[in-house]
């Protein structure tokens, strides 16, 4: 009798016999997927340390500067009063803007970004990536796409099975695609994206002032417990110093953590931003943005003021508060086109009821917009970091209106 023998599992273990044991291959199908549930369920469970360490950090400064501080160091009624509701005011909105921050789900790309089900078919049987592109090419030309990669191919995910829209990239993770994508942030345990973007922000300024409020309030009694401590007894101390109390021991750790955390954080919000008046996610700082004319740093940058409303919306009073007012559905984005997309259709416009004279045509206008778009940029879009001349021609014969625009030197 022929004995065959072959290889299986994923260990490689050898099996003779004249056919494979299947229940013995589902076995260890099953003892592999429990380890890899637990390690994954351990994972997450790691992932909110820090932001366990964060909470605690600010429980304890709380209790360090309310009731050791406030309550049990200063004298002065009044200065116990104003220290208390500036120290609430910073607090609550800090606090605010983490929970949103951590809390709000990253916004997803819609199902219409999705293949059909004939079409999803057919790329996954297919192998040459040339007939892969071809059905994506199919398929995205309903959707607002101006981003591609960097070999001018469309931007598809495999893992999540969606094009991806502009902007938009898939996070290991959290092992999805989040819409305008900035980047994971561990310290919040989630993705920094188009849908808690101004949270993040906040979260940045609240505890920015947090900590610099602690620092500056904090100096004073810092180094009147400091001195107190580098005597070598209390007994020939001045009536001005502080007496010797176990909250020295909160006020000085308090201001060393308080400047600690100000001075990193400054540097991260001075960074965000940079890019919010830039119009730039952070990987879009390191790697610009590739359009089907080429990569373009500056391709979603609208001038300095639109920028900032594309994160913060159009009413400032909103500014302020960690409530979504951004611009947009995060699926699309108005671009500053440098030349005009050669996949897009060239608007022809007629004569009839516009007055002679130069006309000023932005380069969105090769193609439609959505309603986002239209609300962003109007009428009277004039990009403040760049300036395009649009030339107006008029043809004897057809009597057409030629628009040539001219890319920015």
């Amino acid at each position: 009798m022929q004995r065959r023998s072959f290889t299986g599992g994923a260990g490689g273990e050898r099996m003779s016999g004249s056919h494979p044991s299947l229940p013995v291959f589902c076995s260890q199908g099953r003892r592999k997927m429990a380890p890899t549930h637990v390690l994954r369920c351990c994972q997450r469970g790691l992932a909110w340390i820090p932001v366990i360490f964060i909470a605690l950090v600010v429980c304890w400064s709380y209790y360090a500067y309310v009731v050791e501080l406030c309550l049990l160091t200063i004298s002065s009624t009044g200065e116990k009063i104003v220290y208390l509701v500036v120290f609430h005011l910073s607090f609550v909105m800090f606090v605010w803007s983490y929970w949103k921050t951590i809390f709000t789900k990253p916004a997803n790309p819609s199902k219409e970004f999705c293949l059909p089900k004939s079409e999803k078919e057919q790329y996954e049987k297919e192998q040459r990536p040339e007939t892969q592109q071809e059905i994506l090419k199919k398929v995205a030309t309903s959707l607002p796409l101006y981003t591609r990669t960097g070999a001018g191919a469309i931007r598809y995910c495999d893992r999540c099975q969606v094009i991806k829209p502009d902007r938009c990239h898939h996070c290991s993770a959290c092992d999805m695609c989040v819409l305008k994508m900035d980047h994971h942030c561990p310290w919040v345990n989630n993705c920094v994206g188009f849908s808690n973007y101004k949270f993040f922000i906040l979260f940045l300024t609240y505890s920015l002032v947090y900590c610099l409020f602690i620092a500056a309030s904090v100096l004073q009694y810092f180094i009147k417990f400091w001195t107190l401590c580098r005597r070598k007894s209390a007994e020939n101390c001045p009536k001005s110093d502080l007496p010797e109390s176990h909250a020295k021991f909160h006020v000085l750790f308090l201001f060393f953590v308080a400047a600690m955390f100000c001075i990193s954080i400054l540097s991260l919000f001075t960074y965000h931003l940079w890019l919010v008046g830039k119009n730039r996610s952070t990987i879009e700082a390191f790697r610009a943005p590739v359009f089907r004319n080429g990569p373009d740093k500056n391709g979603f940058s609208l001038g300095f003021s639109k920028n900032i409303a594309q994160v913060f919306g159009d009413e400032k009073k909103y500014w302020l508060l960690p409530v979504f007012t951004s611009q947009g559905d995060g699926l699309s984005f108005p671009t500053r086109l440098v030349t005009i997309d050669p996949e897009q259709p060239t608007e022809c416009l007629q004569p009839g009821g516009l007055d002679k004279g130069a006309v000023e045509v932005s380069a969105e206008q090769t193609s439609p917009l959505s309603e986002s778009q239209n609300r962003l940029l109007g009428n009277d879009y004039h990009s403040e970091e760049d300036h395009k001349e649009t030339e107006v021609l008029k043809s004897d014969e057809s009597e057409a209106i030629t628009i040539s625009i001219e890319s920015e030197s």
